[in-house]
C-alpha cells in the first residue's frame, strides 16, 4: 500500500488537494477548491466524487454498499473498463469490463491549473499479473482535470511490437434524484443494440428514458449529450471524444436486488451513461501509438 505521508509530500497542494486513507485502506485524493469538490480512489484510478461549488448534490453515483477490497470492483463514481468492454472477448473465464479497474495505480503529477482547475495525473503500466491477463505491453494513463466541469481522459499507449484492439469506457455512474424522472437528450433516431432483448439492433424513438432494466450500446453517437433530472432540477451535459458508441444502463429492481454493492433501492438514484468504445466499436493502436478517449460533464440549471 502506498504511504500517504510521502504522496501528500509528492504531491499535495496546500489547501486544495491531500492524499487520505480512505475505505478500506484505500490511498485516496481528495480535492476541495474554490471551484469543486472530488475524491480519486488510487485503487482502479477512479474518480467517486464530484461536486461543484453552489451544486447542491454530487454528479456522480456512489453506492453506500460499495466494496472496497482488493480484486473488486468499487461500485460507482467512473470505474474504467480496459482492455475490454463487457464480458470477456475470448470466452476464457477473464472479468468482465477488463482488469485494471481493479489494480492500484500510480499518482505521477498534480498541478495548480492557471484557471484554478487541480489536474491529477494516475497512471498503471503492464505487469507480469496483468500479462497472465492479456499479453500485450501497454502504459495506461486517465488524466483528470477538476475544475467547475469534470473533464477526463483515459490515454491508451502501445509499448510494444504489435498492433493492439481494444474496447473501454468510462463507466459513468450519475446521480439522479427519480431516474424515472429523467431523460438522456441526444440520442433521438440513433440505432443501439438491446442487451436486454438479446442483441437486437433497434432505434431510438425520442429522448431515452429509464421505466425498466436498460442494457443499450448506440452506435455512431454524437460527441454531445445531456441528462435533464426533473427531480433534482438540474441538466448535465456529458461531451464525448475519441469515442463512437455510448453505453446507457439501469439495472432496474430485480438485477439491484441481486447485487451485494448496491441497495435494493439504489436504482432509482442512478443512471450510467458511458463514453465508450464498445460492441462493434473496436480501436487499433498500433506500436507506440497512443490513443485518447474523454468525456468533460458538468451542469446547467
Amino acid at each position: 500500500m502506498l504511504n500517504i505521508e510521502r504522496l501528500n509530500r509528492d504531491f499535495a497542494i496546500a489547501g486544495q488537494l491531500e492524499f487520505v486513507k480512505g475505505e478500506g485502506g484505500f490511498p485516496m485524493v481528495e480535492i476541495h477548491s474554490p471551484r469543486s469538490r472530488a475524491l480519486i480512489s488510487l485503487y482502479g484510478g477512479q474518480i467517486l466524487s464530484f461536486q461543484p461549488a453552489g451544486e447542491a448534490e454530487d454528479l456522480l453515483f456512489l453506492s453506500g454498499q460499495a466494496h472496497y477490497q482488493s480484486g473488486k470492483a468499487i461500485k460507482g463514481g467512473i470505474p474504467v473498463c480496459w482492455p475490454w468492454f463487457g464480458p470477456d472477448p475470448e470466452g476464457t473465464g477473464r472479468p468482465a469490463h477488463g482488469f485494471v479497474r481493479n489494480r492500484h495505480w500510480d499518482a505521477v503529477t498534480t498541478r495548480l491549473l492557471p484557471d484554478g482547475s487541480i489536474l491529477v495525473r494516475v497512471a498503471l503500466v503492464d505487469s507480469h499479473k496483468t500479462r497472465d491477463l492479456w499479453s500485450h505491453p501497454f502504459q495506461l494513463a486517465i488524466e483528470i482535470t477538476v475544475g467547475t466541469t469534470l473533464n477526463v481522459e483515459l490515454v491508451t499507449r502501445n509499448t510494444g511490437d504489435e498492433t493492439i484492439e481494444i474496447t473501454q469506457a468510462l463507466h459513468t455512474y450519475f446521480r439522479v434524484g427519480d431516474v424515472r424522472r429523467a431523460q438522456v437528450l441526444g440520442l433521438e433516431g440513433s440505432t443501439y443494440l438491446d442487451k436486454v432483448d438479446g442483441g437486437i439492433e433497434k432505434s431510438q424513438v425520442g429522448p431515452v428514458t429509464i421505466d425498466r432494466v436498460v442494457d443499450r450500446i448506440y452506435a455512431g453517437a454524437p460527441g454531445k449529450l445531456e441528462i435533464v433530472d426533473e427531480s433534482l432540477q438540474r441538466r448535465i451535459r456529458i461531451d464525448s471524444r475519441g469515442s463512437d458508441s455510448v453505453v446507457v444502463w439501469n439495472p432496474w429492481s430485480e438485477i439491484a436486488a441481486s447485487m451485494g454493492d448496491l441497495a435494493d433501492d439504489d436504482y432509482q438514484r442512478m443512471l450510467c451513461v458511458e463514453t465508450a468504445n464498445a460492441g462493434p466499436d473496436k480501436v487499433t493502436v498500433t506500436p507506440g501509438d497512443t490513443y485518447r478517449l474523454g468525456v468533460k460533464t458538468g451542469t446547467r440549471s
